[in-house]
């Protein structure tokens, strides 16, 4: 799905499935491109390079992190540029603080019911 911005920008909208995204991180290889990435654009071929491995085998990582919304790749001409995307990233918090606020509920509850136990 595409969008676009007030100012003509066309923006990818991701719908990011969280299951998918944890796969996505689990693996080293996607985690160093992210690394690489967050850095700043780059080509496949820069990306490529300190890897040690094809440009075949950093396609499909890449095409991981598009499917979850950790990253964009974009070709112009011969050349392929990467960058790191948000949907995938914005996913992930929220489903942290998520999980972070259901678990000091249960932490504020049992410091409740310790407390009761000492008056």
């Amino acid at each position: 799905m595409t969008g676009g911005t007030a100012d003509g920008e066309r923006v990818e909208r991701v719908k990011v499935d969280v299951d998918r995204l944890f796969h996505a991180l689990g693996d080293p290889t996607r985690r160093e491109l992210l690394d690489r990435l967050a850095q700043g654009p780059a080509s496949v071929s820069h990306l490529a390079a300190p890897l040690g491995i094809t440009l075949t085998a950093v396609m499909q990582h890449l095409q991981i992190l598009e499917e979850c919304g950790l990253a964009h790749t974009e070709k112009v001409g011969r050349v392929r540029t990467c960058q790191i995307a948000s949907a995938g990233l914005d996913a992930l918090e929220a489903w942290v603080k998520a999980h972070r606020t259901q678990l000091e509920q249960q932490l504020d509850r049992l410091a409740a019911l310790l407390d009761e136990d000492e008056a």
